[in-house]
Parts: C-alpha cells; sequence; structure tokens
C-alpha cells in the first residue's frame, strides 16, 4: 500500500511561526523541564550536560543503549546569542527526550527483540542572510525503528531587530493571496520530478493518487541568496520525502524568485528582497 503524505511526516515537525516544535518532538512528558537554576542545582548526572552552559556551544553529542543522538550548529549563529541560546537549549532538550523515548520503545517491547540502536541527528546550516533576516535551515535524521530512517528539513527565520523567530504568517501581508506563488511553486515541483523521474505523473494543488503540490503558506522555506548584497533573491521550499512522490524519489529544494510574490511580502519585510536568486527551480544538494 503506498503510503500517505501524512503518516510519513511523523517526524517532529517545525512550524514555520513562532511555535518551534523543537522541544517537543521524541515524546510527550507529564511534568516540565527543571529550570536552568533549578538544573545547576546539584551537579549533572555523567554524560548530562546543562544546554546552553556557554555561548560557544556548537554542538552535542551523547550516546546510551538505547540511542544516539548529535547536535551541530554553524559558526555563524554566534551573532545572534539570544537566538544560538534558545535553539542549543532547546535542541538539546529534545534530544534528551529523545534518548528517553528510546528507552521507553524498549521498555514497552519488553526487551530489545532484537532492535537496533535509535538515532537522531539534527544538523543547522546557514542560509539567506539579510540586513534584518538571519535564515538557517534544519536538517533532522531520525531513525526510530521501521524500514527506514527519515529526514526531515525545515527552516527558521529570525528578525534580528526584533530579536524574534518569525514565519509564513509574519512574512507575508496578513491579507496575503498566494495563489500565484503556490502554482509557481507547483510547477517548479513538476519540472524538477521529472528531471529525476521522466515519466512522472504530474502533480496539481488539488490531490491526486495520494500526492499535491503543497501551498506555500504552509510549507518550509529558507531565504534564497540573492544578486544583490544583503538581498534575498526569494525563497527556498523545502519539499519532503512523500509530499508530492514516493519516499525513494526523495527530498526537494525549489528556490522561486521574489519577483513572483513580491507584492504579497508584508511592508516591515518587503525591503529585505531584491533582486534575482543565484538558482532557480530545484536547488536540492546532489
Amino acid at each position: 500500500m503506498r503510503p500517505s503524505p501524512t503518516h510519513s511526516l511523523r517526524l517532529p515537525m517545525m512550524a514555520l511561526g513562532l511555535a518551534l516544535p523543537l522541544a517537543l518532538a521524541a515524546c510527550n512528558r507529564d511534568r516540565e523541564e527543571p529550570a536552568p537554576a533549578e538544573a545547576t542545582a546539584e551537579a549533572p548526572a555523567a554524560g548530562m550536560e546543562t544546554p546552553a552552559a556557554s555561548p560557544s556551544n556548537l554542538t552535542f553529542a551523547d550516546k546510551t543503549p538505547h540511542a544516539t543522538v548529535s547536535l551541530t550548529l554553524p559558526e555563524g549563529i554566534k551573532a545572534e546569542p539570544d537566538l544560538h541560546a534558545r535553539l542549543y537549549a532547546e535542541e538539546v532538550r529534545s534530544l534528551r527526550q529523545f534518548e528517553e523515548g528510546a528507552l521507553a520503545a524498549r521498555t514497552e517491547a519488553e526487551g530489545d527483540e532484537g532492535m537496533p540502536a535509535f538515532e537522531k541527528t539534527v544538523t543547522l546550516t546557514m542560509a539567506g542572510q539579510t540586513e534584518r533576516l538571519f535564515s538557517l535551515k534544519r536538517v533532522d535524521f531520525d531513525y526510530s525503528g521501521g524500514a527506514h530512517p527519515n529526514t526531515l528539513s525545515t527552516g527558521l527565520l529570525w528578525d534580528r531587530s526584533a530579536r524574534r523567530l518569525i514565519g509564513a504568517a509574519e512574512l507575508f501581508r496578513k491579507d496575503a493571496d498566494l495563489t500565484a506563488l503556490d502554482q509557481a511553486l507547483c510547477t517548479a515541483i513538476n519540472a524538477a520530478r521529472r528531471q529525476r523521474v521522466p515519466d512522472a505523473r504530474t502533480v496539481t494543488l488539488t490531490a491526486r493518487d495520494g500526492w499535491a503540490c503543497p501551498r506555500a503558506r504552509n510549507t518550509a522555506f529558507v531565504l534564497a541568496p540573492g544578486d544583490q548584497p544583503g538581498k534575498a533573491g526569494g525563497l527556498i521550499f523545502l519539499i519532503g520525502p512523500y509530499q508530492v512522490g514516493p519516499y525513494v524519489e526523495g527530498a526537494y529544494e525549489i528556490a522561486i524568485p521574489q519577483n513572483a510574490f513580491r507584492s504579497q511580502i508584508s511592508p516591515t519585510y518587503v525591503s529585505e528582497f531584491a533582486g534575482q536568486p543565484r538558482r532557480t527551480g530545484d536547488v536540492t544538494p546532489r
């Protein structure tokens, strides 16, 4: 049976608005994490690390009999200390919860039953930047049992002036009509798919055979580097496996030039966009 797009995205997914699910991934908890002051009240157990203990922290790694986890942040994030501290703390907390979830899975199974260790690797890299906007791409590799691991790419957009995360709801006008952007994205996705799978059936904005082009407003994105210094040339939309085709087809990264949606950008951020992306269409890393 063909897996559905909804079923495939069981990984913790980062919303493009203000709510980051970084601290909620892996497993639910009935108690809150202790505040940093409480966490340092006594010496941490062996192998434990206090999140965001130092502004220089860019990596984290841990290994238990049940799970291996790691985090890598880019050097450039040090320029945004508030974002750096927040992400490091939330990501490490999420990885700790993933480890707890791996242990719980074996407890429920009453033993390992030959189950390999779970694995979670989170890597953040620099994406397009402007004078006001700081963009990061987040890649989450997750193996929690099953036939194969899953990898999900999402984006973070940080307003340097407001010192807060924003998403599509803030980037675009409140009354934005993104119909033209949706269609431009869909057209580019189909072109990219035909390059990989020449006989791939066209997907549309309306579901067909379980697949449909994603709507721009609900799709993860990062800023596309442009040909004008300090400006974004457009947006790169991150399309995960299963969203527009079978898992084996893989993920897509699609760059759409800013002139395709400039009129729909919020007045607050429209001046951050100009020129053209350095590349358009399928810019998926090879």
